[in-house]
């Protein structure tokens, strides 16, 4: 591929993907503008690899979790918020409270604990598939994913009536 196909090729990725991964981006960080950086990083690295990158979207899903870790370690701070899309039942938006609760209990979570979270929550991604985005057993991944919605039980009963009117083991997929 030369040059000018590799752009029109990048550049047809960004404009076809780039909402979602913004989506991903803004639920690992917690603000609109720090999405926006991890994005723009995550999109820099890939274009200086487009030539040799066999699935471009996998690629830029990985750099996103990998430089979201690696920004809260720098930073010494956790994102403030997860949640941009409703949880509710059947598509149903949940009411305001329970956002808020979901929020502030989510901001006390680890960052492996949200990254898991979002991987295998949000984007419905198998154990394995989360394990090889975090580069991480499998086992690491059950067991951040039990210890995290353990926690959000605890934090908030609210949210733990939530978890409670599924099937545990759907709960805990």
């Amino acid at each position: 591929m030369d040059t000018a196909e590799a752009r029109a090729s990048f550049e047809e990725f960004v404009a076809a993907r780039s909402v979602s991964l913004g989506r991903v981006a803004y639920l690992l960080t917690g603000h609109r503008h720090d999405a926006e950086d991890l994005l723009q990083t995550a999109l820099i690295k890939v274009a200086m690899r487009w030539s040799w990158v066999e699935e471009p979207e996998a690629y830029v899903r990985r750099v996103l979790y990998t430089q979201a870790v690696s920004r809260w370690r720098g930073r010494g701070r956790r994102p403030e918020v997860l949640t941009d899309q409703p949880l509710g039942e059947g598509g149903k938006e949940p009411d305001l409270e329970t956002r808020v609760v979901l929020d502030q209990a989510l901001r006390r979570l680890t960052p492996k604990q949200r990254a898991v979270l979002v991987l295998r929550f949000y984007e419905d991604m198998s154990e394995s598939q989360t394990a090889a985005m975090l580069d991480c057993s499998v086992g690491t991944v059950k067991s951040q994913t039990r210890h995290a919605l353990e926690r959000l039980r605890v934090l908030s009963p609210h949210l733990a009536q939530l978890l409670a009117d599924r099937p545990r083991e759907v709960a805990e997929r």
